[in-house]
């Protein structure tokens, strides 16, 4: 009942401490037979009038108690031994699944869900290996043991008592039934529910602009309601199951109770063998008792873990241990097609080249499928058709280790993390020197910044929070210098800079495809001018190749990019009076 046994196999270590557990509470379970059968002996001789030694029956009693105390720290110690290794175990597997998965795991779960049964979901399996399970053995070993302590006093009475306990866990399982669709329900809208906040919390701002929190306001209220009513209908599902179960046990040992003393008044048993099974009737239940109000624990346990299996049990890409040679890694794309939605193409065909130095541009309108194709290059995209290679190998069998080790992609909105500058550089390279860091950051013009505030030791919030957009890409971009990798791709990297700043990035850019081969997507055509080779994309396929001036000469697509985009940096009053004529 309860028991998973690939969810126990995942969290081996915890199985030692739960058996210490175990061990711990029959130990106490002991004393406290002990000591209830010495006051037992003791009652029944003070009652026959023969000699009772009070001083015997206490120092029994206080060295039964110091034991049961011993025990119980001890297995409190087990119990939080077991917990601590189940939540880290399973959090490490979790984590190991979505390194295997790679960068485009989100892609097939939701981020938020991933966060949740990282944290409640291995909460909620901790109390399951740190309680549920330890009480589960014990409960099934204490009425047996009981048993064979009263079956020599009376074998009617401890038959009754023990065939009485199963009552109680076919009671739970008639519960289990209806609780494991409830339970399934509650996790389904708790995800959802979680869902919804995330975005919404990440999304203020923009809902604050368009005002339009208040109406997201009021329908995570309706799905808090909703959340609300199951979390009350399984709150109520185990309130009746505890009932249930008191009505068993108590109903169990008064029935003991009753053939004993049937019994005793038959003259079949002596009041020792009454007193005994009296005061030990209750204990064939209340382990199995306790267990009962685990049973939500276990429940809520099974239904976290059935989320966890879920993420596991996701399709892996195949093994793949190609390697880019960075002597050789000339890039191409040949036929390259993709789409998010089999309905709705992105990519229709792009073929691209990107040789081992040299920069080469990719630009068009948005929704083009530019972004997509860096995407499907970096690895955070897969199930593309046609062909990718790198240095002559298809893509598809290049490890993760050795794209990630050698293309360098920098995004518009590349992540940032709470630290100091120099933690977040050292990420591209962690044995690199303060004088390397000073360098790529006098290379992206934020030297002189960063020496007005604490250096290297600048701290930096959370996404950079404290920066502003051009000083988050600037560093981004002296990260990605310190990576030193022999493919760049810069997608709208210079796209929160401004534009003297801009052209410094660029003259950057430059330099480094003179030693690299860099891939710039830009929206901005000034920028790519010049590059050694333009792709002009138009609705997922190249609707021109060449350098500038082939472009401007030879490509509608391109043509029209470049004239709409000078007419908006040359605007005046005049152009805008002569358009209108």
């Amino acid at each position: 009942m309860m028991i998973n046994k690939r969810l126990i196999g995942m969290v081996s270590d915890s199985k030692q401490h739960i058996a210490k557990n175990v061990a711990f509470q029959w130990a106490a379970l002991a004393a406290n037979i002990a000591m209830l059968l010495t006051i037992a002996r003791y009652l029944s001789r003070l009652l026959a009038g023969q000699p009772a030694s009070l001083a015997a029956t206490l120092l029994v009693a206080v060295a039964a108690a110091a034991v049961r105390f011993v025990c119980a720290r001890q297995a409190a110690v087990c119990s939080y031994r077991a917990s601590r290794s189940a939540k880290q175990a399973l959090r490490r597997t979790i984590l190991e699944k979505l390194l295997r998965l790679g960068p485009g795991y989100s892609s097939r779960v939701s981020t938020s869900e991933v966060v949740q049964v990282t944290v409640e979901g291995a909460e909620q399996l901790e109390s399951y290996f740190g309680a549920y399970l330890p009480q589960f053995f014990y409960s099934l070993l204490a009425p047996l043991t009981l048993f064979c302590v009263l079956a020599p006093i009376s074998l009617s009475a401890a038959v009754v008592l023990l065939i009485c306990v199963p009552l109680i866990p076919v009671s739970i399982a008639l519960v289990q039934t209806f609780a494991k669709k409830l339970l399934a329900r509650y996790w389904g809208q708790y995800t959802a529910l979680g869902d919804s906040f995330l975005e919404n919390l990440q999304g203020l701002t923009t809902l604050k602009i368009y005002q339009a929190d208040e109406e997201r306001h009021r329908r995570m209220n309706e799905e808090a309601e909703r959340f609300r009513r199951i979390t009350m209908k399984v709150l109520t599902m185990q309130l009746n199951s505890i009932t249930i179960m008191d009505l068993v046990a108590y109903g169990g040992a008064a029935l003991g109770i009753i053939v004993a003393a049937r019994q005793f008044a038959a003259g079949q048993i002596g009041l020792f063998g009454c007193f005994a099974i009296i005061m030990l009737s209750a204990d064939f239940f209340l382990p199995m008792r306790l267990l009962g109000s685990y049973f939500h624990i276990a429940m809520n346990g099974m239904a976290a873990s059935e989320k966890i299996f879920k993420l596991l049990d996701l399709p892996e890409p195949q093994a793949k241990t190609g390697v880019i040679d960075p002597v050789d890694c000339t890039l191409r794309c040949e036929d390259v097609r993709f789409a998010y939605d089999a309905e709705r193409p992105i990519l229709k065909g792009v073929d691209l080249e990107l040789p081992r130095t040299g920069l080469v541009a990719l630009v068009g309108e948005s929704g083009c499928g530019k972004s997509t194709l860096a995407g499907l290059l970096a690895g955070r995209l897969e199930g593309y058709a046609g062909s990718i290679t790198v240095g002559g190998q298809p893509l598809s069998e290049i490890s993760l280790e050795s794209r990630m080790k050698q293309i360098t992609t920098v995004g518009f909105a590349a992540r940032l993390f709470k630290g100091t500058v120099a933690e977040n550089l050292r990420m591209a390279k962690p044995d690199a020197s303060d004088e390397a860091l000073w360098q790529a950051l006098e290379q992206v013009k934020l030297a002189d910044f960063l020496r007005s505030e604490q250096g290297l030791e600048t701290p930096v919030a959370e996404k950079g929070a404290n920066f502003s957009g051009g000083q988050c890409q600037r560093l981004a971009l002296a990260r990605a210098l310190l990576h030193d990798s022999p493919i760049y791709i810069l997608d709208e990297a210079t796209s929160n800079i401004d534009v003297e700043s801009e052209n410094q990035i660029m003259a950057l850019v430059h330099r480094l495809a003179e030693t690299k081969a860099v891939l710039l997507i830009s929206h901005r055509l000034a920028n790519v001018t010049g590059a050694q080779r333009i792709y002009a994309l138009e609705k997922g396929r190249v609707a021109g190749c060449g350098t500038h001036a082939q472009l401007l000469a030879a490509s509608p697509c391109y043509q029209r990019l470049w004239n709409s985009q000078q007419a908006l940096e040359h605007y005046t009053p005049d152009t805008q009076q002569e358009a209108l004529a």
